[in-house]
């Protein structure tokens, strides 16, 4: 029985969240400004209030040290006061002898009970509680009061006007945001529009004009991607074009055999024809298994240079074993010379189809009883070298750049064979970053190829 593991939080949320990335930016900028704006209009609120309170004691200080010595001694006689409804009980002003005796009140009835504790102290009265301030003169004791709820709404009226600014700026700074978000997004969505329009075989690059620092290597990566497969797509196109070109003549053979092997009027005639049609097809499937060979390395050889270390002494000795059974019918002397490991970058199947090649054109185009050799040995600068000589008739100095291309074949005509192995040697070696160069041996007076591997720094494999 299978149990359902809960999605974690962060699955969660990334569920809930919109696949738009401008509409992610816009959803957390919005909610950053959103969470620190009430956080400021928090702090500022009670910033003001605090303000508020200590910009009121102070005027209820000066208030009663401007009374100091403004009063009497006894200022009972001064008057009746203001009438009821002028009278103001939010604010209230009242003097006291050091015996006791009120002498001044600044609103009949207002009364406050006199306090001990001079400075400020909160008294109820009135229903109310009211913020008072005592001060103590040689003869008189001064109080100020204000009720604490009139003074409460005077602060957070206060306060509010502090948070306006706040309220205005906050929709500008989120029109900014929605600006700043979709203006920095204007290259992602041009780049989107360039690709919306190409039709399906238009592999031209996509312009990386003015492109944000963490969009442009995706672009790179994306035209790189578009340079591989236009690579694949030209190596296709020539293998079909090569392919109708170069079957039509064995095909053609193949059916004039045929019609031979059904004319043939006896049994060695027939075994003969037999024969033929068999050579026929051998050479056919050799051509067409050279095509995609081919075919095959020249859409690797668009793609990122290997880098896995490959021991190049290792694969020669493979590509020997493979070649051995055709040099020892044709009586040749092929071997490996005395050589170290080399290490090289590269993909092991490849490179020994590039030995095998080599080896296979010397073998064919040697005469039987030659010799052929190959050894690897260590260049400047690092490099690795891959040698191999013949005693063969050579390829003259101008026609050694010919043989490099599909279908070219500068040596004896009865060799056989459809002049595509340097083609493939050439194709694979630039898939690994290698150069490919022909002149003559001076050792055994034949070809000599050599192939110029970029070393890599690893640790010899035995």
């Amino acid at each position: 029985m299978t149990t359902t593991q809960p999605k974690s939080w962060r699955t969660a949320v990334q569920s809930l969240l919109p696949r738009s990335l401008r509409a992610q930016l816009l959803i957390f900028l919005l909610a950053a400004i959103l969470l620190a704006g009430a956080v400021q209009g928090v702090l500022a609120y009670r910033s003001a209030l605090d303000e508020a309170d200590s910009l009121f004691d102070y005027h209820m200080q000066q208030t009663a040290l401007a009374l100091r010595s403004g009063l009497p001694p006894d200022a009972r006689d001064l008057g009746q006061g203001l009438s009821g409804e002028d009278e103001n009980h939010e604010f209230i002003v009242q003097v006291w002898t050091n015996e006791g005796l009120r002498i001044f009140e600044s609103a009949v009835g207002a009364a406050l009970p006199q306090i001990a504790v001079l400075g400020f102290a909160n008294v109820q009265a009135r229903g109310g509680t009211y913020r008072v301030f005592s001060l103590q003169t040689r003869s008189q004791v001064i109080q100020v009061a204000q009720n604490m709820a009139v003074r409460s709404g005077m602060a957070r009226t206060l306060a509010l006007r502090t948070l306006a600014p706040l309220g205005v700026m906050a929709p500008l700074l989120v029109l900014a945001v929605w600006w700043g978000v979709s203006r920095s997004l204007a290259p992602v969505e041009r780049v989107r529009r360039q690709l919306a329009r190409r039709e399906a075989d238009d592999l031209s690059p996509v312009s990386d004009a003015a492109l944000p620092d963490e969009v442009q290597p995706l672009v790179t990566e994306l035209n790189l991607l578009f340079e591989r497969v236009q690579g694949a797509f030209a190596a296709q196109q020539h293998f079909v074009a090569d392919a109708a070109h170069e079957l039509r003549s064995p095909l053609a053979a193949l059916r004039l055999q045929l019609q031979g092997l059904q004319r043939a009027s006896d049994d060695g005639a027939r075994a003969v024809a037999v024969e033929r049609l068999s050579a026929g097809i051998d050479r056919a499937t050799r051509l067409v298994e050279q095509l995609l060979t081919l075919a095959r390395q020249e859409a690797s050889a668009a793609g990122p240079t290997p880098t896995e270390a490959v021991d190049l002494r290792a694969v020669a000795q493979l590509a020997l074993a493979d070649v051995a059974p055709a040099a020892q019918a044709r009586g040749m002397d092929m071997g490996l010379l005395e050589s170290d490991p080399a290490p090289v970058p590269g993909r092991p199947e490849a490179l020994r189809m590039l030995v095998r090649n080599l080896l296979d054109n010397a073998v064919k185009y040697t005469p039987p009883g030659g010799q052929v050799d190959l050894q690897l040995r260590h260049a400047d600068g690092g490099q690795v070298e891959l040698v191999v000589e013949d005693s063969g008739p050579g390829i003259a100095p101008e026609h050694r750049d010919r043989v490099m291309q599909r279908f070219v074949r500068e040596t004896a005509d009865n060799a056989p064979g459809s002049g595509l192995g340097l083609a493939i040697v050439q194709a694979i070696a630039q898939a690994h970053g290698a150069s490919v160069g022909l002149d003559a041996s001076p050792r055994l007076g034949g070809l000599r190829v050599t192939v110029r591997f970029p070393g890599v720094a690893v640790t010899p494999v035995a």
